[in-house]
């Protein structure tokens, strides 16, 4: 029998939560309970209140004394940040559920994100048809709007609460299973505007072995790659499309944060860089771009998204940056450069067809490059062509076996 760890303010909503574990029991679930309210709870749990906070050295009784709901979040986060990942360790729980409002959600959400991913993570919440992305990070988190606040049991609520429960029901017991295999994982990026190189180069990379997880550079995308790569999830990465600094410098809408090209650095990994789709900010609708880049270059790539050709000045400043970060490399890296053009606009009699501006950015990378590891190649290619793709392929596969992977 499956069991699904029930994580709450059993003091605050302690009515709402008994009525859910009595669900979740018909289910034919084993239930886990963990209290998360800074107060008495309503039933007793399995794990306390107490015993979350002594994560971080801190005594529940002291914080009930400070009176200041802030505070005990932040706490007991760190807290269940702590803990939730240990007691999975333990086989306690195969699980989560969580319910709650904005409090509540930012309390459990930071331990559900260090849950391995496939670990089946449900939070009900206030907040979840908003922006859910301080909430779900890079994990698989799933979040299911309350629709009613989570107080009170009523027609809404109950329906809710009972679909929340069936849903666990069916993620922990009839969860697919895929077949595992021994093949090599090799993390890419891609942009609309680099596809045609990561399809070359994933075929290539496939036919001889490897097995290939694409991340779409939006910002999201890049930064879910990052902590995977932390993790130790590959064995390389091909990170041709590093266009998410460039909304990061210049401030487009899908930044990847300024951690973004270190991961496979520090945690010793194989990787080809190349840069592909910097020549472009990314924007919304052309209505959204800020009215301080409205005489610049465009391209409207759909209705929705607005591309905006990076300048000399910016190229200068992101091959500063692009070099910085291959500066951390401790193992043997290689950036190649498609001299011809660094995405499917920037070349010939394309819209963002700008060499001088290219040739800014690779100068300033040589400028700043200062790691003796990290090796430079120039070939005469558009990022799309397939030569280049399998040229940077087989050169991440020499570094793989360079380093006995």
């Amino acid at each position: 029998m499956k069991t699904v760890a029930l994580v709450g303010t059993f003091d605050s909503k302690g009515t709402e939560y008994q009525y859910i574990k009595q669900l979740l029991e018909k289910l034919d679930l084993n239930v886990f309970t963990i209290h998360t309210g800074v107060f008495e709870p309503l039933f007793v749990p399995d794990i306390d209140v107490s015993v979350v906070a002594e994560q971080i050295g801190e005594e529940i009784m002291k914080i009930r004394e400070r009176n200041d709901r802030a505070y005990a979040t932040a706490v007991l986060s760190k807290g269940l940040e702590i803990l939730l990942p240990k007691l999975y360790a333990e086989n306690l729980f195969d699980g989560v559920l969580s319910f709650g409002g904005t409090g509540g959600t930012s309390l459990v959400a930071p331990g559900m994100r260090k849950l391995p991913i496939g670990v089946p993570k449900l939070i009900v919440s206030t907040v979840a048809s908003g922006d859910t992305s301080v909430y779900v990070g890079t994990s698989d988190i799933i979040m299911m709007p309350s629709i009613v606040d989570v107080s009170g049991l009523n027609k809404i609520s109950k329906r809710i609460f009972g679909n929340a429960a069936s849903a666990m029901a069916g993620l922990l017991n009839y969860r697919f299973e895929t077949e595992e295999d021994d093949h090599p994982l090799i993390a890419t990026t891609m942009f609309g505007v680099t596809t045609p190189a990561v399809n070359f180069a994933r075929n290539y990379l496939e036919k001889r072995g490897y097995e290939v997880l694409v991340f779409h550079a939006t910002g999201v995308g890049g930064r879910t790659m990052e902590s995977l790569v932390a993790d130790g999830y590959f064995k390389g990465v091909l990170d041709l499309t590093t266009t998410e600094w460039a909304d990061q410098l210049v401030g487009g809408i899908l930044n990847a944060g300024e951690k973004r090209l270190e991961a496979a650095a520090v945690a010793k990994v194989p990787q080809v860089v190349s840069l592909g789709a910097l020549d472009m900010v990314n924007f919304g609708p052309f209505d959204t771009v800020p009215e301080r880049f409205k005489k610049r270059i465009f391209y409207k790539h759909n209705p929705t998204v607005t591309l905006m050709r990076t300048t000399i000045e910016e190229n200068k400043a992101l091959g500063k940056i692009i070099a910085e970060k291959l500066n951390l490399a401790q193992i043997e890296t290689i950036l190649t450069i498609p001299k011809a053009g660094f995405s499917g606009i920037d070349v010939v009699d394309g819209p963002f067809y700008c060499p001088e501006a290219d040739q800014v950015l690779i100068r300033s990378i040589k400028e700043h490059l200062s790691n003796d590891k990290v090796q430079v190649i120039e070939l005469d290619n558009t990022i799309n062509d397939q030569a280049f793709a399998e040229f940077s392929a087989q050169q991440l596969i020499n570094l793989i076996n360079k380093e006995g992977i």
